[in-house]
């Protein structure tokens, strides 16, 4: 199935510029969302994880999907002042500013697996943040998911960097809108 031709691009958002790639088409697509969790099942098999965290927002959509498809604990990452309890943080660059994301201090245990998902993968900052806490938490991160990766912009390095396998399922060029 070709998930490129379901998700649209939105010129010009969140500033000018910027083509931001928009998967809720995508998610209106039962089928081509039914094969992103297929596709993320092939590459991290749900023996291998004892949690998922997705990072806000639409993360949260993607990895929600997969825990509660394989009994697997779901932990939100989300952006500083969202969590109502104990969090830990870090901040991040992002290709069009800066940021910081936390996690509840108990989201993870010392010595579980954690597969990370977000939609999009740019820079690696938001990313690497969440990799970073999840061994903060003593747990080990058992892999990385993006729908999207957007190549030009190298966060595929950062992510590889930290020495934690990374699963992208749809790729753009910089010339690609």
């Amino acid at each position: 199935m070709d998930l490129k031709s379901r998700i649209r691009t939105v010129p010009d958002f969140p500033k000018p510029g910027i083509g931001f790639k928009d998967i809720t088409t995508l998610l209106a697509d039962p089928a081509a969302f039914a094969e992103c969790l297929r596709l993320v099942d092939d590459g991290f098999p749900p023996s291998c994880y004892d949690v998922v965290l997705g990072i806000e927002a639409r993360g949260f959509i993607f990895g929600a999907a997969l825990a509660h498809a394989h009994a697997k604990a779901f932990a939100p990452a989300r952006k500083p002042g969202k969590l109502p309890w104990k969090t830990i943080r870090r901040s991040y660059e992002l290709e069009y500013g800066s940021d910081s994301l936390e996690v509840h201090a108990d989201a993870c245990a010392p010595g579980q697996r954690a597969l990370v998902v977000d939609d999009l993968l740019a820079t690696g900052g938001t990313l690497a943040a969440c990799l970073e806490l999840v061994r903060e938490l003593g747990a080990e991160p058992a892999g990385a998911v993006c729908v999207v990766e957007l190549d030009f912009l190298d966060g595929r390095r950062r992510v590889e960097a930290l020495g934690v396998p990374l699963l992208t399922l749809v790729h753009y060029g910089a010339e690609e809108e």
